[in-house]
């Protein structure tokens, strides 16, 4: 660890986002990705595992606690703290006793409440998944208002399946029926933008390709044909600790890799 690495974990908070894509199969690649970019805490995606076998002792032996929610074959969610365990304090998203898709969890890390999130896809559309997809999101929009409310400071950090805009992919029309890019689905990462929620890559990078999602098919990786799926929104309260904020694009190209990037924020820690 450099002297300047030193400085940072002094003055900064860095919270993270990584869609890991399996957990227990990518776990070296996260690892890896952990010792080298030792943010303070992070938000997986895609857990791919059962409850019973999220890996807890490994990243716990690399110097993270972490609370989870798994799910076998799909979803699952986590919240891991470098040298904490992280207070959850939900374990899905109200609204709907019915839905039992391991899609989102909140935990208090560092004086700050986290939730991490996995929007459905909602492909094909129309039709229910797509349904599925709005209704989630509309239930994500109002727990972010009762939490602005609250008046905690607040980062809803995770893959939510939305590219906000033309700026956020590649040039391409091949993406054109996809529910990613549906004038509904934009319109409720707007609404969210507009309610308050400040999108933290997007402020710091306001026009500079920001890809975190490259596709297996179609040699993606090489061409960079990439799209904005992963986000880090922040409250109003939190939003002016914001110092810094990127993609750690390199991550996705390592052997074995997930076909997402770390997204991440530096926060100006408090006191």
């Amino acid at each position: 660890m450099t002297k300047r690495r030193d400085a940072e974990d002094a003055t900064t908070f860095k919270l993270a986002t990584f869609n890991i894509n399996g957990v227990v199969r990518r776990l070296p690649n996260l690892l890896a990705w952990l010792d080298a970019a030792r943010p303070d805490a992070v938000c997986l995606q895609e857990l791919k595992t059962a409850q019973d076998r999220f890996p807890a002792d490994a990243l716990e032996k690399a110097g993270y606690g972490a609370v989870w929610r798994g799910q076998k074959t799909w979803n699952g969610v986590a919240i891991l703290a470098r040298d904490a365990v992280p207070v959850q304090t939900a374990d899905r998203l109200p609204g709907d006793r019915a839905d039992d898709q391991c899609r989102y969890i909140e935990a208090a890390v560092g004086g700050i409440l986290v939730g991490c999130i996995y929007l459905p896809n909602g492909n094909p559309q129309p039709g229910p998944k797509f349904a599925y997809k709005l209704a989630w999101f509309e239930r994500l929009r109002k727990h972010a208002a009762a939490l602005r409310k609250a008046g905690h400071p607040v980062a809803l950090a995770g893959d939510y399946n939305v590219v906000p805009t033309d700026a956020d992919i590649y040039p391409t029309r091949s993406w054109d029926d996809d529910a990613l890019l549906q004038p509904e689905s934009r319109a409720a990462f707007a609404k969210m933008v507009r309610a308050g929620w400040t999108d933290a890559l997007r402020q710091v990078h306001p026009e500079a390709p920001l890809f975190t999602f490259w596709d297996y098919k179609r040699n993606r990786w090489p061409r960079d044909a990439g799209l904005r799926l992963d986000h880090i929104l922040l409250s109003p309260t939190l939003a002016p600790r914001l110092v810094d904020a990127g993609v750690d694009r390199d991550v996705r190209g390592e052997e074995g890799a997930s076909d997402h990037a770390p997204a991440w924020v530096a926060l100006r820690r408090d006191g």
